[in-house]
């Protein structure tokens, strides 16, 4: 009975996969369908215009007992999945940061997922250890950093500030984790940020047990990047009550602003008091493979670790997060796990790059970076990071030259940070919870209107509008249509006492 169930031939009722030929029928259609998303991109709304629970709803409640023919769940991809998607590729998309998906690199995520191996040693895939070992090292010599340093990918930047914060807890207390932990030490740590940091670093000082109270905001300058002389007042008054300062973290390319934390001045602090120093690059990393541009992180080599987001502006898909350290074997002896099921004759000889995280387990994440950089060539990436940069500082003098309108932050990068003042018929300016609100609704008009996408952000108390150029597509006439856009909002959205 067994046997003759065994050798039974499928009939379209049974739950097999796709054979290799409908893999490859299908395969085919998806490619097309995506090249036509592509293609078609400038002519969709740049904003989702759902209302909460529409996907849900339009989704069945319970799963189907029986398999589905494939080509109902590519046809579901345009009645539900579609019309829900805020569309990060569109070119007048100028929300949050670039995340780009070079076609290469969607290639390469094609091709990982579709051979389905994971690197829990060198030795369960050699290639997924050593492809990542070369493009790291590719993109350490285009970054312009010395051979010094050693990369790995990590997922994103929230996982690599992590494990950044756990390797500086670990050196600063000789390795306590080997003892009872924070919990045995008798000097209370500490880390220093800007208020300007990441959300992510509050989060990884959390999650790496220093606890709110412990961590420490350092004051900023006109410019709103890190006081170095505030930090190291902070740090001699810590050392001085019997604390025990852990880690700094600068930024450089705040998520708001782009706001240059200086790297040299503050490496100088820690480096006297032998703290920890890791740099977040996310987005800005990326713009120091062009030579003009590294003098934001002037003072790098005196980091312990810097992580850089390929998945963000240089176009590698997401997620993709390079991890860059000075002194691997603290890293390893940190996040080394050797279990016997998982040793070989070889480990002397190779890395195993579960001992660089925190995963056990990882994707060929390689791949795509590999694929893009390829494909592109440095001086590729360069054009494009290049063509970017020219459109923030166009708009930055479009929007500077306008009445009534404000560039609030430098424009270091590819960020435009503005505001709109009108002025009310008795020459007030408009101030205050009512600019806040003015702003919130013009901003919320252009992104309404399926014309662009910006984001919102509070600086200095007040809300602000951030045009944040570099999507793949994006060219001058896309910058010059947000700005049309901008202003026909702001006008429409005009309070009654400004008009």
């Amino acid at each position: 009975m067994q046997a003759a169930i065994l050798s039974r031939a499928p009939t379209s009722k049974d739950a097999r996969p796709l054979s290799p030929e409908e893999f490859r029928r299908y395969g085919h259609r998806l490619i097309d369908w995506l090249a036509d998303y592509q293609e078609s991109l400038s002519d969709r709304p740049v904003m989702a215009k759902t209302r909460p629970g529409e996907v849900r709803d339009a989704l069945p409640a319970t799963p189907p007992d029986e398999p589905e023919e494939f080509g109902a769940v590519i046809e579901d991809l345009d009645r539900v999945v579609l019309p829900g998607l805020s569309l990060w590729q569109h070119p007048r998309f100028f929300g949050y940061f670039p995340a780009n998906a070079l076609p290469a690199g969607i290639l390469a995520d094609l091709v990982s997922t579709g051979l389905g191996v994971i690197g829990l040693s060198w030795q369960s895939s050699p290639a997924v250890t050593e492809v990542e070992e070369v493009v790291t090292d590719w993109l350490r010599q285009m970054l312009g950093l010395s051979p010094a340093w050693s990369g790995v990918i990590q997922d994103t930047a929230s996982t690599s500030t992590l494990v950044a914060l756990i390797c500086a807890r670990e050196r600063a207390t000789d390795y306590a984790l080997a003892r009872g932990g924070l919990q045995g030490e008798t000097r209370t740590p500490r880390v220093y940020v800007s208020a300007h940091a990441h959300s992510s670093v509050d989060k990884g000082a959390l999650l790496a047990g220093f606890g709110r109270l412990n961590l420490r905001l350092v004051p900023f300058d006109a410019k709103h990047a890190m006081r170095a002389d505030a930090l190291a007042e902070m740090v001699a008054a810590d050392i001085a009550n019997g604390d025990l300062p852990c880690a700094i973290v600068a930024t450089v390319g705040t998520t708001a602003t782009t706001a240059i934390d200086p790297v040299a001045d503050i490496a100088a602090v820690a480096k006297r008091h032998g703290i920890w120093l890791h740099v977040d690059a996310a987005m800005a990393g990326s713009a120091m493979i062009l030579p003009e541009c590294r003098w934001m992180w002037e003072g790098i080599e005196g980091a312990d670790s810097l992580v850089i987001n390929a998945h963000k502006w240089l176009g590698a898909p997401f997620d993709c997060s390079l991890y860059y350290v000075r002194d691997p074997e603290h890293l390893m002896r940190v996040m080394s796990t050797n279990p016997s099921f998982l040793q070989s004759s070889v480990d002397g000889e190779v890395k195993n790059l579960r001992d660089w995280g925190i995963p056990l387990g990882r994707r060929f994440r390689a791949l795509k970076l590999w694929f893009v950089i390829r494909e592109q060539g440095v001086a590729g990436l360069q054009k494009r990071l290049r063509r970017d940069i020219a459109n923030a500082r166009h708009l930055a003098e479009l929007v500077a030259a306008a009445p009534a309108w404000r560039v609030v932050a430098p424009v270091n990068l590819q960020t435009v940070c503005v505001r709109h003042h009108p002025t009310a018929p008795d020459g007030s300016a408009l101030d205050g919870e009512a600019l806040d609100k003015h702003t919130t609704q013009w901003v919320e008009a252009v992104n309404r209107s399926g014309a662009a996408y910006l984001t919102p952000a509070i600086l200095d108390g007040r809300w602000m509008a951030r045009v944040s150029i570099g999507a793949l597509a994006t060219e001058a006439a896309d910058v010059e249509a947000v700005w049309a856009a901008m202003r026909a909002a702001a006008e429409t959205e005009m309070p009654a006492a400004a008009r």
